[in-house]
């Protein structure tokens, strides 16, 4: 089968990769363009790149923006595609695009849709305590993730999940998913099924707001937000006007008595090898791995022999 492969992240290798392994003709890879990456800033091709030069796939094409780049779209039109296999490609296809291929554009999307169309269903279903989430393969079409879904897989989050681990599992069942799926999607012997708009929920790009903590939610909501968001970007509070990014924490079973509590923010307890803040209704979360603008990720009980944390310090 010849395919155009359009993707940027690790997520999308696993699929690049088992498509190859499967014996299907990649004509062409679609990336986002080189970029500055990491801590030293440094120029470097996106992790699909990487790989579809490992492939030995030459044809990688780069553009800034696909809809208005006419010389990609005649390159597109002139590789006679049957498919274009999108996996977080990252940038919005238009309708000249979606109509290339004889058998469409098909999605590997990281949610049962429609619930959690949009950029962020990984993080979002793990913040919103969700307990079970999986794959969409969908046809797409000008709206954002509302096209017919093809297929559909679920998956267990586990409680432990961080945002890192149920996507490097998502994306090996999305993988295999498409390879599965993708005979009977050209030859057309599996039917898309429309989407319930009606049962549609969004998953909005985390942006910088959503990572900070917000101390007055209830410590489980926080324990969340912190595994969602780990490794990148982080969740974060600050403290003595300094960045400090959460990277693991804990539900504590210590209980503050009755109300009124100790406003939310405030440390509690430093006394077994993590410290404990309090949180709304007098929760408490256990701060047990983080890291202070600066410096580099440790334990809590590490930073604490560094770090003389007083009761009552104020995390904001």
């Amino acid at each position: 089968m010849n395919i155009v492969y359009m993707g940027t992240p690790e997520f999308s290798v696993t699929a690049l990769s088992a498509l190859v392994k499967a014996g299907h003709d990649i004509r062409a890879v679609v990336t986002q363009p080189d970029r500055m990456r990491g801590r030293g800033k440094a120029v470097s091709e996106s992790p699909v790149s990487c790989a579809a030069r490992e492939l030995g796939i030459v044809d990688i094409l780069k553009p800034e923006r696909i809809k208005a780049d006419e010389e990609v779209i005649r390159s597109l039109k002139a590789l006679d595609a049957d498919v274009f296999v999108v996996c977080a490609y990252g940038q919005i296809l238009s309708s000249e695009i979606l109509d290339i291929p004889v058998s469409g554009c098909i999605n590997i999307h990281a949610s049962l849709l429609p619930e959690y169309r949009g950029a962020a269903p990984i993080e979002r279903s793990i913040m919103d305590g969700k307990t079970v989430t999986g794959i969409s393969i969908m046809r797409m079409e000008k709206g954002l993730d509302t096209g017919p879904v093809y297929a559909s897989e679920s998956m267990e989050i586990k409680p432990d999940d961080t945002g890192e681990t149920l996507r490097g599992r998502l994306s090996l069942l999305g993988a295999d998913l498409m390879v599965r799926c993708l005979p009977g999607i050209v030859d057309g012997s599996i039917k898309p099924v429309p989407q319930d708009d009606s049962a549609s929920t969004y998953a909005h790009m985390i942006g910088k707001e959503d990572c900070r903590i917000d101390w007055k939610k209830s410590a489980g909501d926080i324990e969340r937000l912190v595994r969602a968001l780990s490794p990148r970007p982080g969740a974060y509070s600050t403290l003595n006007d300094k960045v400090l990014k959460i990277r693991k924490a804990s539900v504590s079973e210590a209980s503050q008595g009755s109300a009124p509590y100790p406003a939310p923010g405030i440390v509690v307890d430093t006394s077994s090898g993590a410290f404990s803040v309090i949180c709304g209704d007098g929760t408490v979360l256990n701060i047990e791995r983080l890291q202070m603008e600066g410096r580099k990720e440790m334990d809590a009980a590490d930073f604490l022999r560094g770090f003389r944390m007083e009761k009552e310090t104020m995390l904001i």
